[in-house]
């Protein structure tokens, strides 16, 4: 098993150029790989529940600069969570039927919850982001500009991780200002 990092981070905008009194949408996608992931199951699920750890909390922040010596901040920063709530369930959806009980998971996103049906769905919901950050164009001002990105994650320990965090940024995209 490798270690925890987050991979393929990208920015991605709609257009190259805006005029001035546009509002630039930029999309920040990024995924977190390695042992947590992978260690993310239904074994590691069922071994946590019975041990009441059935929580787990992962906080990150996204933040868009402009690229150079003085960065400028631009937009809102992400500054956020994602939980898994691990349950019990007889629900025949969620139930393998050679199995008498199954312990599962439900993730929130934004306050809104998400149950998944396969192990890999659930940790698509809970490891890849793709949040958006909205800002001005006048804050930039006319001309070309370099816009970067950097990422924060962490969390805390559990039966199948121990605590981690780390900072990660985008390789930087250009946009012209009319």
């Amino acid at each position: 098993m490798e270690m925890n990092n987050i991979s393929d981070i990208s920015l991605d905008k709609k257009k190259d150029e805006f005029s001035s009194d546009d509002i630039v949408t930029i999309d920040v996608k990024f995924s977190i790989q390695g042992k947590l992931r992978e260690a993310f199951n239904e074994k590691n699920w069922t071994k946590a529940y019975n041990k009441n750890d059935n929580l787990f909390k992962l906080k990150y922040r996204v933040k868009l600069h402009t690229a150079g010596i003085r960065k400028h901040e631009l937009g809102k920063p992400i500054d956020t969570y994602r939980k898994a709530s691990i349950f019990w369930t007889r629900n025949p959806k969620l139930v393998n039927p050679m199995k008498k009980k199954r312990v599962w998971v439900q993730v929130a996103k934004n306050f809104e919850p998400f149950i998944r049906l396969t192990e890999e769905e659930v940790r698509q919901e809970l490891f890849d982001f793709d949040e958006k950050i909205t800002f001005k164009a006048s804050d930039l001002g006319k001309g070309n500009h370099t816009i970067g990105a950097e990422v924060n994650v962490s969390w805390q320990k559990h039966d199948y991780t121990e605590p981690f965090s780390t900072k990660s940024n985008a390789k930087e995209i250009e946009i012209k200002i009319n």
